[in-house]
């Protein structure tokens, strides 16, 4: 005669999760521990353009505004100034059209902090239209 199984009807099992808590973490430790550095760097690599052999062509464009970063500072459409004296001609000019072209060329030893300062210049007053150039 089959004997009929009976059910608990006491308390529902439970899932004890640090075990598999502490598989996770040993992992995760595994993987940062013994991934090089040579590969995150690799990986998010944020070089400037190379250098143009090319002689430029000198063209006069009104939508067109050049500001080139130095080691001492900015020119902006030739004519030499400071961080201040930037930020208010490309606010002058983000006044007339803000979908002027803004060419920002980098000489070789400027400081990477002045072509930041003059990106958020550019994204301060809406100017978006930007090319990143290297001299």
């Amino acid at each position: 005669m089959a004997r009929k199984r009976e059910r608990n009807k006491g308390e529902t099992p439970k899932l004890d999760m640090t075990a598999m808590i502490d598989v996770v973490f040993q992992l995760l430790i595994f993987f940062v521990v013994t991934l090089k550095q040579e590969d995150i760097l690799s990986k998010l690599t944020a070089a400037r353009p190379a250098a143009s052999t090319d002689e430029e062509t000198k063209t006069k464009d009104p939508n067109l505004i050049t500001v080139v970063v130095a080691p001492d500072g900015f020119l902006l459409n030739g004519r030499p100034m400071r961080l201040p004296e930037l930020d208010r001609n490309i606010e002058r000019f983000a006044g007339y059209s803000k979908t002027a072209m803004v060419v920002i060329k980098c000489t070789k030893d400027s400081p990477h902090a002045f072509l930041v300062q003059a990106l958020d210049i550019c994204n301060k007053h809406g100017m978006t239209n930007l090319s990143i150039f290297t001299l």
